[in-house]
């Protein structure tokens, strides 16, 4: 029977292009994000492997109402892509918006939170893993930079996850790219990491034997 990732932030990006990979190695793909419209289209694309959830991965109940529904469309629940992550318009903290830490600590914080609660009893069952994206802005020091600290928690959070899931054969990766060329930005980055080699990192860790937990791939754009 094949496997079955969840996917949070799948409309775009990143986790668009982990869907199709995913896909086409095999996995079965529930694809969570709010743009029901965009995600429809994508599930469209994919076939009979996907299953589209509109959600808003920072109200708990919809994320774990759209594992349930992921587990009852395909039997089980192998994997979670915790993908869904924002950033602000206003840098630093002294000139920094408050109600934007807010905002995109929900999400890049919270929502990866909510996810874990959700779905380690399922993942227990299948001895599965989780994978969350993170960035070279939580293993560096940028100035001022919120955005930054919240990915420092994720880089935590992620090994801390590790160490618990690892009791009943669960595992943890963090991937932590640098600057990839996503709708994140204003304007188009042809020469930075691609969503595809992030996709590509994330179904080797999930491609990993049982003996081996890859905890965290790091890329860095080649020009």
């Amino acid at each position: 029977m094949a496997r079955t990732l969840i996917i949070t932030g799948a409309s775009s990006g990143i986790g668009a292009a982990t869907a199709k990979a995913a896909a086409e190695a095999g996995w079965n793909v529930a694809l969570c994000a709010r743009s029901a419209d965009k995600l429809e289209a994508l599930a469209a694309e994919i076939g009979d492997r996907a299953l589209a959830i509109a959600c808003d991965v920072t109200h708990r109940e919809q994320i774990a109402d759209a594992i349930k529904r992921t587990v009852s469309a395909f039997g089980s629940l192998d994997a979670v892509f915790a993908n869904a992550g924002t950033g602000v318009a206003k840098p630093g903290v002294e000139q920094g918006d408050p109600q934007e830490w807010h905002d995109m600590i929900h999400v890049n914080v919270l929502a990866v939170l909510y996810a874990a609660h959700a779905a380690i009893p399922h993942l227990r069952k299948s001895k599965g893993q989780f994978v969350i994206t993170g960035s070279k802005a939580g293993r560096d020091h940028l100035k001022g930079s919120v955005y930054g600290a919240t990915k420092w928690f994720v880089q935590g959070f992620a090994g801390n996850l590790a160490e618990e899931m690892r009791e009943w054969g669960g595992r943890c990766t963090v991937i932590t790219p640098g600057m990839v060329d996503t709708p994140f930005f204003d304007e188009p980055k042809p020469g930075k990491i691609q969503p595809e080699d992030v996709a590509n990192a994330v179904v080797y860790a999930l491609q990993q034997p049982a003996t081996a937990a890859v905890r965290e791939i790091h890329i860095m754009p080649n020009d």
